[in-house]
């Protein structure tokens, strides 16, 4: 009889384990998505709401997403990465260039005529720093790391076709390598983050600012600016910007097996090369915009690109030699960078 009682009193405490069981296995999750960009931008509404809803629906509404564009959640841009890793918000999508100098290998890909295409390049970038540089993003879990399309000179009242058009403009530029870029170029640069353009065009803080096509309707650069220079493809692209999602790592580790496979099923190189290629998809229309507004078009032939290269030459040497001084192998870095956007690019 004691052994008959025992062993009900057994099965009656597993049937009540049961349901926490269950419940451990059928666990829902709310992560909170933080970001700089505008709830109308193209990278909001086509690259992080999608992802978003991508994951809800992999996830069959057991991870769901509350969604704070423009800094709703409060702080700065440049303290994304910070909220992202201190567990102050989950996921973030934000520049490693708003932290000068914290990410020196990521910059690789920011220096001036490195990238092809966004999504070849944001491959490249995705597998260059696992294999090159992880301890860069070793306080988060990454999601994603990608590049923009090709960066472009948006200029209130003056046409670029050289670089010694620049000469005398105050010209905003998103990160570090950039802004030296420019500042070789022969522009006075100004670093900014991009929500503060506006403003600073319309006030004539500054002259014109470099950004892709795709951010242009935004934050209205086309109708603050009238004047738009790009390089012609076969020159190259004059530059890219890297960008981060990424997730607190705690918040990962704590999801069940099945919840953090599916955010490794929606991160990667993949996810990053998706990232990449919406994001220059985005290129034509924010073009058409400056069209419809009646502005200036330039495009700098792959000859005349000749002398940006030149100058922003500079730009290269100047990160070789500062990797090495960290103990780094510079032309190392450099030349892997180069071989694997030239890997994906054939591959796209």
């Amino acid at each position: 009889m004691i052994q008959r009682r025992t062993l009900l009193q057994s099965g009656a405490a597993i049937a009540l384990g049961a349901p926490a069981i269950v419940g451990f296995a059928q666990q829902t999750v709310t992560l909170k998505f933080h970001t700089f960009m505008s709830p109308q931008s193209n990278v909001w509404l086509n690259m992080h709401r999608a992802w978003m809803e991508k994951v809800e629906k992999d996830s069959n509404g057991r991870i769901k997403f509350e969604a704070y564009p423009a800094m709703q959640l409060g702080g700065s841009p440049v303290q994304l990465f910070d909220q992202a890793r201190d567990g102050v918000v989950d996921v973030v999508w934000t520049l490693p260039g708003n932290t000068p100098g914290r990410f020196p290998r990521t910059e690789v890909f920011e220096l001036p005529f490195m990238m092809n295409n966004a999504e070849a390049t944001s491959k490249a970038f995705w597998e260059y720093i696992h294999t090159a540089a992880a301890e860069e993003y070793r306080d988060v879990q990454p999601v994603a790391l990608h590049v923009h399309g090709p960066g472009v000179f948006h200029m209130r009242n003056k046409l670029i076709r050289t670089a010694d058009d620049l000469r005398g403009s105050k010209v905003r530029g998103p990160t570090r390598q950039i802004t030296k870029m420019l500042g070789y170029l022969g522009a006075t640069p100004v670093g900014m983050p991009l929500p503060q353009i506006p403003d600073s065009l319309s006030k004539g803080v500054i002259d014109g600012a470099v950004i892709p096509w795709e951010v242009v309707p935004a934050v209205k650069v086309h109708e603050l600016a009238k004047f738009h220079s790009e390089f012609d493809p076969a020159g190259g692209a004059l530059y890219t910007t890297t960008f981060v999602m990424a997730m607190n790592k705690r918040k990962y580790d704590s999801l069940a097996p099945d919840l953090k496979a599916v955010i490794d099923r929606n991160s990667g190189i993949e996810t990053s090369g998706w990232l990449g290629k919406v994001q220059q998809g985005g290129d034509a229309a924010g073009r058409k915009a400056a069209v419809d507004q009646g502005n200036t078009i330039q495009t700098i032939s792959a000859a005349d690109a000749q002398e940006f290269r030149r100058k922003a030459r500079l730009v290269e040497v100047e990160w070789m030699q500062d990797m090495d001084r960290r103990g780094f192998n510079g032309k190392q870095l450099f030349d892997t960078a180069k071989a694997l956007i030239e890997k994906h690019g054939k591959k796209a």
